[in-house]
């Protein structure tokens, strides 16, 4: 194994050790090997499910936004900028309403038409444009979920469900608990068939004529990489709630390292995700301990300053 491999690994266990001994009930590892019962109680109810779900949703998000820049041919694409979340949250109303009493299966289906048929409509927009500027695609497409996220809040007064929307718009991982988080799993065969199919999402990405030229069907392969942006994206807005930036900011930050081979950068943009929304948690749970500070409100800060450093290190946009 590689030193950097090695390095990697223990920053994730260390990051994940750290979680899963941070909370309000204390307990101790010594309490766990000793067999007490309310330290095991607290490990697999709260912590160990909350540390999954980190772990599936950080990889999960960061992923889809990885194939959001490949398809849409731009590096500031992402889940959260291109309206896909937005409709995943709409998605979500509209469960709320017309199928309340039905199984979180059928929730799940429902936010997830919701976010191909928004974000189909997003990509068919921008194959329409003759001129898409690096800036003018996160511009538009953040314009374009403002304007679903007004029709989801305008939905969330009619119905009263303004108190659900609050929560789910503001994510957090203080109320995961086992039995309640396992819908995130799906991240895991979405993630593989992303890396079996890396290749002709990299080959998209320079454009419709080369993908045709190699034998591709560009339109199946977009088509392809929308249902798994928007299986990630449903899956997380679903348990989790809204998390912004993350798709947006990770995929870059592994490139500047990496480079853009999506092959190569798939595994480490997944476990970057993964340790980003892990120390995010930790310090959210540490601030103002025994309070928590939401996670989407520290990436919220710290996506938006990412956000503005990759835009003017763009000459063309400084």
């Amino acid at each position: 194994m590689k030193p950097a491999h090695l390095i990697a690994f223990f920053v994730l266990i260390l990051l994940a050790a750290t979680s899963l001994s941070v909370g309000v009930a204390n307990f101790t590892f010594a309490d766990l090997l000793s067999g007490e019962s309310h330290a095991t109680t607290i490990l697999f109810t709260s912590r160990l499910p909350r540390l999954l779900a980190i772990v599936l949703a950080g990889a999960g998000l960061s992923i889809a936004g990885l194939i959001m820049q490949q398809i849409v041919q731009n590096r500031f694409a992402a889940p959260s900028t291109t309206g896909t979340i937005d409709w995943a949250m709409f998605g979500y109303m509209m469960a709320l309403i017309l199928f309340a009493d039905m199984s979180g299966w059928v929730h799940l289906f429902t936010i997830f038409g919701f976010s191909v048929f928004g974000t189909v409509i997003f990509v068919r927009f921008l194959q329409r444009l003759k001129f898409k500027n690096t800036v003018m695609v996160p511009l538009i497409g953040i314009m374009y979920g403002n304007v679903v996220s007004a029709m989801t809040t305008f939905i969330a007064y009619k119905y009263d469900l303004v108190q659900a929307l609050g929560s789910w718009t503001v994510a957090n991982f203080a109320s995961v608990l086992r039995g309640n988080y396992e819908f995130l799993y799906i991240a895991l065969p979405v993630s593989i068939l992303a890396y079996g199919y890396a290749n002709k999402f990299s080959a998209a990405s320079v454009g419709e004529t080369f993908a045709k030229n190699i034998g591709l069907n560009y339109q199946r392969i977009v088509m392809i990489g929308i249902i798994l942006v928007a299986i990630l994206s449903s899956s997380v807005v679903m348990i989790v709630g809204m998390i912004p930036f993350l798709g947006l900011i990770v995929p870059n930050i592994v490139s500047l390292f990496l480079g853009d081979n999506m092959r190569r950068n798939l595994p480490w943009t997944a476990y970057t995700g993964v340790i980003l929304v892990l120390l995010c948690d930790i310090l959210g749970r540490l601030i103002i301990f025994p309070y928590e500070v939401p996670i989407s409100m520290i990436i919220s800060i710290l996506g938006g300053a990412v956000f503005i450093t990759l835009i003017l290190r763009d000459k063309s946009n400084a």
